[in-house]
């Protein structure tokens, strides 16, 4: 799906047809075919449309002659995810800069784009390509440090879920969250290097603009604090995963341990009772309280043993 927008009169408004420093936004379902005709329409690189739709392209910079890509690994929440899925995804989205125009493709639903087409973005406008390029890098990073929040908040409840009970479904959430952590570390790790590209390249052109080359040196600086976020998050799940491997494994061995000294004590009577089945004489085998006498010895003899293992600290 292919459309159009411009800001007037202060807010964002669709257009029939692309006008000059419009905003062309190019969001799924589209086909083949249509990539096809906007590129000869607006003499694009089809290449600069369709690698932007693959999920593992790294963020990046292009330019070919006037036309400029740029491409940037945003958070995507992944609302199809399956019980062994990341809880987050990152999704590419394709920035192509022409001399009329700005076009931005994704392969999802994009998040990030979407607070644009919302209005939720203050002082927005497509007309300024340099500060809407900037715009889309500042969210995007905000849009990590949020949902890097999110995983956090979401590792502490299942943790204390973990405190009381030590269940496969919680481990496998944990290891969602650290799938999704992975996910960010890369991404977050690629749109820092393409950041500090563009601003030595001065890709944007930017240089002689005090206020934006500020914002833009703010952004690096947010991408660096959400890349250190992650480390540090990605460090506690590990520690986290780590510690709860340790304490199952040790709970497993105090469990067996106990079974075993139980399968001990119960042994006791079971020799005694074995040792007067035999056919031969016995001391107090003709007695006619034997049996009495031989419950007696072994509920002494399995007290005894039991004592003796509390007192050790075995139970």
């Amino acid at each position: 799906m292919v459309r159009y927008y411009k800001r007037q009169d202060g807010r964002l408004r669709d257009l029939e047809v692309a006008e000059p420093a419009c905003w062309i936004n190019i969001s799924p379902p589209f086909s083949q075919e249509e990539l096809e005709e906007l590129a000869l329409q607006f003499e694009l690189p089809l290449d600069f449309l369709t690698d932007s739709l693959d999920i593992d392209e790294r963020s990046r910079y292009e330019r070919e002659e006037d036309i400029r890509l740029i491409v940037i690994n945003t958070p995507q929440l992944n609302e199809e995810r399956t019980e062994n899925d990341p809880q987050y995804i990152t999704v590419p989205i394709g920035i192509v800069l022409t001399l009329d125009y700005i076009i931005t493709i994704s392969s999802y639903q994009n998040s990030v784009l979407q607070l644009f087409l919302e209005g939720r973005v203050k002082n927005f406008n497509p007309s300024n390509e340099q500060l809407f390029v900037l715009q889309i890098l500042e969210q995007t990073v905000l849009r990590y440090l949020n949902s890097l929040k999110q995983l956090n908040v979401r590792r502490n409840l299942i943790e204390k879920e973990l405190y009381n009970s030590s269940r496969n479904r919680e481990l496998k959430e944990l290891l969602s969250i650290e799938k999704s952590l992975v996910y960010f570390l890369n991404s977050l790790s690629s749109n820092e290097l393409l950041k500090m590209k563009m601003k030595r390249v001065d890709f944007l052109g930017i240089r002689n603009d005090e206020e934006l080359t500020d914002l833009f040196e703010d952004i690096i600086i947010d991408n660096s604090q959400a890349l250190e976020m992650a480390n540090v998050y990605t460090n506690i799940l590990n520690g986290t995963m780590d510690a709860y491997s340790s304490i199952i494994s040790n709970n497993l061995n105090v469990d067996v341990r106990r079974l075993t000294l139980v399968t001990i004590i119960l042994s006791v009577p079971t020799f005694i009772a074995s040792f007067y089945g035999m056919n031969i004489d016995l001391p107090l085998a003709e007695s006619p309280y034997a049996v009495f006498y031989v419950i007696l010895l072994s509920v002494v003899t399995s007290s005894l043993v039991a004592w003796y293992f509390q007192r050790t600290r075995k139970f």
